[in-house]
C-alpha cells in the first residue's frame, strides 16, 4: 500500500448460515434463560409427535368395538383402559390429540390475522373504528362460551363449524389489543415523521405499525389456542362439538360422564390430556411475553 492512501473497509454481506444462526442463538439462549417456556415446548412438542405418528403409537384402532371388554380398568392390553362400548381409551386419546391441535392452531391463526386487520385499520381510521368497535363490543356482550354453543346450534356440529364459531367468539378480543396499540402507536414520531414525508397509509401501517405488533400478537395467538382447546372440549362435551365418530378429548369426556363412578379412568385420562396441553400452551405465552416484553425480559 502507498504512503497516504486510505484504507476502505470492505462489508462482506452475511451468509444464509448467520442469518438463520441469530434467530436460532436467540431461541436458545430464551429457552436457557426461562425453564418454564422449555417445560412448555416439550409438552406441546410431545403432543405435536403424538398427533403425527397416531397410527404408529396408538394400540388399536381408535373406532374398533370389543363389547365383552367394555368399561375394562387399565392393563397391559388396554393402558388407559376402555370405554362403554369397548374401545381403547389410549388410542382414542391419542388420535383425540389431533383433532385439538387441528383447531386450535387453526382458530389460533384465524383469530390473530382478522383481530391484527380489523384492529389495525380500526385504529387508524376514524370512520372504519366508530362501525367495527360497535360490532366488537355487541359480539363481547354476550359470554363466550355461550356465544359459541349457540353458533354451533345454529351452524350445526361439524368440524368447520367449531372453528368458525369459536374464532368468530375469540377474534374480538384480539381486535380490542391491536386496536388500543395502534391509537398509541399512531402518535409516535416515527409514524410522525413516516407521515411528514408522504408515505401512503398503506406503507405506513405495515411498514411501521404492523412490526410493532407482531410480539403482542404471538402472545395472544398462544392463549387463543389454549382457549380453543378448552372450549371445544366443552361443546363437544356437552354434545354440540364435533360429531361423536371423531375422536375428541371432549368426546370422550362427554360420553364417559354417566360411568364416572363404574370407570373414572374413561374421563381421567381425555381430561389430563386437555390439562397437559393447555397448561404447555400457556407457559409458551407467558415465556413469550417475559422474552419479547423489555420491561419483564428475564436476565440472568
Amino acid at each position: 500500500m502507498e504512503p497516504g492512501q486510505r484504507t476502505q473497509a470492505v462489508f462482506a454481506p452475511p451468509t444464509m448460515r448467520s442469518r438463520i444462526g441469530r434467530p436460532l442463538a436467540g431461541a436458545r439462549r430464551a429457552l436457557r434463560n426461562n425453564p418454564t417456556m422449555t417445560l412448555g415446548f416439550a409438552i406441546m412438542v410431545a403432543a405435536i409427535i403424538m398427533a403425527i405418528f397416531a397410527p404408529l403409537i396408538a394400540t388399536h384402532p381408535h373406532g374398533e368395538l370389543a363389547v365383552f371388554d367394555r368399561l375394562s380398568s387399565p392393563s397391559s392390553e388396554h393402558y388407559f383402559g376402555t370405554d362403554s362400548v369397548g374401545r381403547d381409551v389410549f388410542s382414542r386419546a391419542i388420535y383425540g390429540s389431533r383433532l385439538s391441535l387441528q383447531i386450535g392452531a387453526a382458530v389460533g391463526a384465524i383469530a390473530v390475522f382478522w383481530g391484527a386487520v380489523i384492529g389495525i385499520l380500526a385504529g387508524y381510521y376514524r370512520k372504519f373504528d366508530n362501525i367495527a368497535m360497535r360490532v366488537v363490543d355487541g359480539l363481547m356482550a354476550f359470554p363466550s362460551f355461550l356465544l359459541a354453543l349457540a353458533l354451533v346450534a345454529i351452524l350445526g356440529p361439524s368440524l368447520q363449524n367449531v372453528i368458525i364459531a369459536i374464532s368468530l367468539v375469540d377474534t374480538p378480543g384480539v381486535v380490542r389489543i391491536v386496536r388500543s396499540s395502534v391509537l398509541s402507536l399512531k402518535e409516535q414520531m416515527f409514524v410522525e415523521a413516516a407521515r411528514a414525508i408522504g408515505a401512503r397509509p398503506e406503507r405506513i401501517l405495515i411498514r411501521h405499525v404492523f412490526p410493532q405488533l407482531v410480539a403482542p400478537l404471538l402472545v395472544q395467538g398462544t392463549f387463543i389456542f389454549a382457549i380453543a382447546i378448552l372450549t371445544e372440549a366443552g361443546l363437544s362435551f356437552l354434545g354440540t362439538g364435533v360429531p361423536p365418530i371423531i375422536p375428541s378429548w371432549g368426546n370422550m369426556m362427554g360420553e364417559s360422564k354417566i360411568y364416572v363412578q363404574l370407570a373414572v379412568w374413561t374421563i381421567f385420562f381425555p381430561g389430563l390430556f386437555i390439562s397437559l396441553t393447555v397448561l404447555g400452551m400457556n407457559l409458551i405465552g407467558d415465556g413469550l411475553r417475559d422474552t419479547l416484553d423489555p420491561r419483564l425480559r428475564r436476565t440472568v
